[in-house]
């Protein structure tokens, strides 16, 4: 069922009852990229899964990401209704995640975050820049062949035509100027000096093969944080949880039993 939070302005799909476990997608893709796995994390958790700002329903925010943060940390105090609070982020979905618990300390018990990071190497940055130029120049089509790529490895695309006409659909329908604007924010952050702040536990994973964040962001992320644990999902891509919704929700297990043993 989808629900208005934030006061009106961010629309999300909510389902199951427990401890809120908010899920926030990435940036090439939407939030249908947990649809595998909602159905089982509902079993236990108030799962809510937002449309970020600019995308679908949900309304966009003037400025950096701290103000998209500043914003989903409305929407998990509407929605949380004074349970405990795990958030969930994927790719863009994890850099706003770690934003908001660098800004609001006290907003979760809890964080996972999947394939993103602290800050981006030189490369990283530059290709972020250039996304959002050919973007600006040629319109998203131009560059759904790389924003596949980043999310998804050749061999899987091959092997999943389906999933991957959905995906392609799905990113067609982002408005630009948010994705250019993302792409410009990412390009320049850097969050490593503030990671101390972060005192919850924090699960880190990533996949193997994830070209988009690649695996040293994560370990660089997990050995910055003051109390990490980090997971490497072998064969995956930027989306694991499309690519392996099992292999990504054993990954998680212990973490989220262990949060509803103490909630």
């Amino acid at each position: 069922m989808d629900r208005l939070f934030a006061q009106g302005t961010v629309n999300a799909a909510v389902s199951g009852e427990g401890p809120a476990l908010f899920l926030f997608h990435s940036l090439l893709s939407d939030r249908a990229s947990f649809a595998s796995i909602e159905p089982e994390l509902s079993r236990s958790h108030r799962v809510v899964v937002p449309e970020l700002p600019g995308f679908g329903g949900s309304r966009a925010v003037d400025g950096s990401l701290a103000a998209v943060a500043d914003r989903m940390a409305e929407v998990v105090r509407d929605a949380a209704g004074g349970r405990e609070v795990i958030v969930l982020g994927n790719g863009y979905g994890g850099f706003v995640a770690l934003q908001m618990a660098i800004r609001h300390p006290d907003i979760a018990n809890k964080l996972i975050l999947a394939d993103c990071g602290a800050a981006f190497s030189e490369q990283g940055r530059e290709a972020f820049r250039n996304m959002a130029a050919a973007a600006r120049a040629k319109g998203l089509a131009a560059i759904t062949d790389v924003a596949m790529r980043r999310l998804f490895a050749p061999e899987f695309q091959a092997a999943h035509p389906d999933l991957m006409r959905d995906r392609r659909e799905a990113f067609l329908k982002t408005d630009p100027a948010v994705l250019q604007a993302a792409c410009a924010q990412l390009a320049e952050l850097d969050l490593r000096p503030e990671l101390p702040q972060v005192k919850m536990p924090v699960l880190v994973l990533v996949g193997e093969h994830d070209e988009a964040t690649p695996p040293p962001m994560s370990h660089e992320l997990a050995a910055l944080l003051p109390n990490p644990r980090l997971k490497i999902l072998t064969g995956c891509a930027h989306v694991p949880q499309l690519q392996a919704p099992k292999m990504f929700l054993d990954a998680i297990a212990d973490f989220l039993k262990a949060a509803r043993a103490t909630a």
